[in-house]
């Protein structure tokens, strides 16, 4: 099977780019330039052509070019020329106004296409696996539930495309029926209409759960693997799933939860939207399924999101994006692209060291940095040094 790789990157009014071709002619880049210059915009692309969507939740608005929204028919464009098991592929995504209109406050929406041809955003997912590093990895551990539901839902689409359909089917499910338990409150009416969406809501549903908890358990094993180098031993890590129903009703919470089969999930799925019909219409809103699960990280059965210091909680995070990159590779049967925004001064020694080892099993890596000193001469010397200056890139010396 043939590398993954990235070879041509054309950009048009995307951030603070007006225009850009860049090629990627080696295996390692590495980018410096001071903060706002461009270099994670650079990165962000490319992850939009990969995943569709970008690593902020951010409205589409806001990828166009500003000065670009001043002309009558603002747009931005991201093209890559891609290759994959040696099949070259040109992905492409354009963000312009909805229905054409202009103005003030016009609705962008994304179009895609994928050699020429108009396709969907799901269709687009897994073409160019990417794993994408930031210094704000640490709210994988400290931050809230929707960070690591979408960490999860990022790796999983990219790897399976049955999950990823699953996942925006479950979601266009999710908002009608919400809209409906809306209605029923506020209005009344035949309640019966809720079973029509209570099915399809356990059936993409169960998928997903399914295949998280078998993701989480996979995870585990390589994250556990990396918290132990990183901590020279010391930290034993579990990962604990909190499905967003009830799985195991008679367990003890301190018990791990048992694998379960599709089917079985589903049946315990269908029973809990039974047994909380009333609440949800009191409520409003859906209040079970995965669109409510979180997961933990326990050290010493510690939650590290409560009880663990920044420092452990970087380290857990670098752990699990180590893990993703791991797992997605298993997957995949060759390493995915990866893209690691200014991580190293984040960094001490040792978790930088994890880091660039991972980089030399890799076929290509996109870096930035602030400083050169960031990587040391040997990484400088095997990679394309470029410097970002006001959303321009140009060659710099590799010994700078």
């Amino acid at each position: 099977m043939g590398s993954m790789r990235i070879h041509h990157l054309s950009l048009a009014n995307f951030r603070n780019y007006t225009r850009l071709e860049l090629d990627f002619s080696t295996p390692l880049t590495l980018l410096q330039g001071d903060n706002a210059q461009g270099k994670t915009n650079l990165l962000e692309a490319i992850y939009v052509l990969a995943t569709s969507r970008t690593p902020h939740a951010v409205a589409e608005r806001e990828m166009v070019n500003w000065l670009a929204l001043e002309e009558s028919f603002p747009y931005a464009r991201l093209v890559a020329d891609v290759e994959r098991a040696g099949r070259r592929q040109r992905l492409e995504i354009v963000v312009a106004p909805q229905n054409g209109e202009g103005g003030n406050g016009p609705t962008f929406r994304k179009q895609v296409k994928i050699n020429g041809v108009a396709r969907r955003a799901l269709d687009l997912v897994g073409l160019l696996p990417v794993v994408l590093f930031l210094p704000e990895d640490i709210e994988l551990v400290s931050g809230a539930p929707a960070v690591r539901r979408r960490y999860l839902n990022v790796a999983l689409c990219q790897i399976d495309a049955a999950y990823c359909r699953a996942l925006a089917e479950y979601n266009r499910v999710l908002t009608r029926r919400s809209a409906l338990l809306r209605h029923l409150r506020e209005r009344g009416g035949n309640q019966d209409q809720m079973r029509f969406w209570d099915e399809r809501l356990v059936m993409y549903g169960s998928t997903l759960l399914a295949r998280r908890q078998e993701a989480i358990s996979a995870l585990e094993g390589e994250a556990q693997t990396r918290q132990r180098a990183l901590t020279q031993g010391r930290e034993h890590l579990r990962l604990r799933y909190l499905p967003g129903i009830d799985l195991a009703p008679d367990r003890p919470e301190e018990e791990v939860l048992p694998m379960l089969e599709a089917a079985r999930i589903e049946a315990l799925f269908g029973e809990e939207l039974r047994a909380g019909r009333e609440k949800e219409l009191a409520a409003g809103t859906c209040l079970y399924g995965p669109h409510r699960d979180d997961l933990r990280f326990l050290i010493g059965g510690r939650d590290l999101r409560l009880y663990g210091s920044r420092g452990q909680q970087r380290t857990v995070a670098l752990a699990m994006k180590l893990a993703e990159m791991a797992v997605m590779t298993q997957a995949l049967g060759e390493p995915p692209l990866l893209l690691l925004d200014d991580m190293m001064s984040e960094l001490d020694a040792r978790r930088r060291a994890a880091l660039l080892s991972t980089l030399n099993g890799v076929p290509q890596a996109i870096c930035t940095a602030t400083d050169w000193s960031d990587f040391d001469e040997g990484f400088r010397a095997r990679a394309r040094c470029l410097r970002v200056v006001e959303g321009r890139i140009e060659e710099a010396e590799r010994s700078a």
